[in-house]
């Protein structure tokens, strides 16, 4: 893998902008899933502290984790966008 990579390099064929689109979506990617994960473990030690509680605190980390999403979703386009252009 490396080694193509390096040889497409040397060669003048291989793009940075489209791989840099790549490792962006991707990173978009990754950080939503870990951004989601923490919601709902946050929200899960919430809701075992204040058991009363349960219906605020599944509001906001629905609103919340959706918030997340489409930022992500956006990040990704973009870069999508950018790697086709």
């Amino acid at each position: 893998m490396l080694l193509s990579t390096l040889l497409a390099v040397a060669a003048g064929s291989f793009e940075f902008g489209k791989m840099g689109a790549a490792i962006g979506g991707g990173l978009a990617a990754i950080g939503a899933g870990i951004g989601i994960g923490r919601i709902g473990g946050s929200a899960m030690d919430a809701i075992a502290r204040q058991p009363s509680s349960v219906d605020v605190i599944r509001t906001n980390m629905i609103i919340i984790a959706a918030l997340v999403e489409g930022v992500a979703l956006f990040a990704v386009i973009i870069a999508l966008l950018a790697e086709i252009l």
